[in-house]
């Protein structure tokens, strides 16, 4: 089987909005859960935000509805074109492009703030992306992101619980040996000029009327965890 199957977005694009797909809604429904900490990070309004891996929109959607400027980009094409049809069908101006993470096509230091959800685990090198994180900030912007924690319990219940038994991801969506410890995390975003901020956990927190989880901040951070980090800004010579 393969792990890290990138091709399920694509795979479901023309589905992406419908709420007809569990393990999409699955993914909808981890947004408020996200932005009910981010949001006490930044104020949204006016910022130019680049949402790095947005597959078809979620996040990216709804931070243009907190008033941001927004800009999206993931490798899947097809779930960038369905991104950009649902932003234009809901008059939502955000602008999308495909690429990866490893070279982002933006000019250095053009956004405010990056946030990359559920992408971390999941890219070929991850010194590279912080490294281009960096780059395209400007200085005093802040990075926001959630990633998978690389131990025993966060493998059993992402990989045997979520994929296997649960069905709430597509099984092979993500190989274990490319999660990330906190540790390992706050060195590469020091060694790519950034300052760590606070983590917290995230997780389930509950059940909807459809049946599907809803998400949250949690303490513990054993996991899935979420984070900041922020550009310094130099002082002027």
């Amino acid at each position: 089987m393969t792990r890290n199957d990138l091709t399920i977005y694509d795979d479901v694009a023309d589905q992406w909005w419908s709420d007809k797909i569990r393990w999409v809604r699955t993914l909808k429904n981890l947004v408020p859960g996200r932005l009910s900490w981010f949001d006490r990070q930044i104020d949204w309004q006016g910022k130019t935000v680049l949402d790095l891996g947005c597959a078809g929109g979620f996040m990216a959607e709804a931070l243009a509805l907190r008033g941001s400027q927004v800009t999206g980009i993931d490798p899947a094409r097809a779930a960038i074109d369905a991104a950009r049809a649902h932003a234009g069908q809901s008059g939502l101006d955000i602008a999308y492009d495909v690429g990866v993470g490893e070279a982002l096509p933006y000019d250095s230091k053009a956004f405010d703030a990056v946030v990359c959800v559920d992408v971390l685990e999941h890219v070929s090198d991850l010194t590279l992306v912080l490294s281009e994180v960096t780059r395209v900030l400007r200085p005093g912007g802040l990075f926001l992101f959630d990633t998978i924690n690389r131990n025993l319990l966060a493998r059993l219940a992402t990989i045997t619980v979520a994929e296997d038994v649960l069905r709430l991801l597509p099984r092979g969506t993500h190989d274990p040996a490319m999660f990330i410890t906190p540790t390992e995390l706050r060195d590469g975003l020091a060694k790519a000029g950034l300052v760590a901020g606070p983590i917290t956990g995230l997780g389930p927190r509950g059940i909807n009327r459809r049946g599907d989880l809803t998400f949250g901040r949690l303490p513990l951070t054993t996991i899935l965890y979420m984070g900041t980090a922020r550009k310094p800004v130099l002082p002027a010579n």
